[in-house]
């Protein structure tokens, strides 16, 4: 049974803040995905009692992971970025992430050039332009 002291505690604790249910649904999000994101220690909500319960800070924290993966960022570089106590520690995860990033760029424009190339040779590869990227691919790969 619940006293009146404590009803009024789980009610001061409650104002003001979110379900994950409507956190969820405001980001577009299962709620799994929160949970998750909670196991891997980028969300830490209050607790009231066995109820999780998000406030503002909580949901710029959803906002920020939300922006760090469209970036490409993976979980454990975003815990790290988020958790970061000097702005040297954030820029070398983002250093380490640009590099990949980069990576990623040079792959999809040779992606791109393959598309775009106008080949007319019934055989691929007997195509100058492809074989020129075939050669690319040998020189570059370890």
């Amino acid at each position: 049974m619940v006293s009146n002291v404590d009803m009024s505690v789980i009610l001061r604790l409650n104002v003001g803040m979110k379900s994950i249910g409507e956190v969820a649904a405001q980001f577009g999000l299962p709620a799994h995905v929160l949970r998750h994101w909670e196991a891997e220690g980028l969300l830490t909500p209050t607790r009231a009692g066995d109820r999780r319960r998000y406030t503002d800070t909580d949901l710029h924290r959803v906002a920020a992971i939300l922006i760090s993966k469209e970036a490409g960022f993976g979980l454990a570089d975003i815990r790290t970025m988020l958790a970061a106590r000097s702005a040297q520690d954030r820029r070398e995860v983002m250093a380490r992430h640009r590099e990949r990033l980069l990576a990623r760029i040079a792959r999809a424009q040779a992606a791109l050039d393959m598309i775009e190339g106008e080949c007319t040779h019934d055989d691929i590869m007997a195509c100058p332009h492809f074989q020129g990227m075939l050669a690319d691919r040998l020189r570059d790969a370890p």
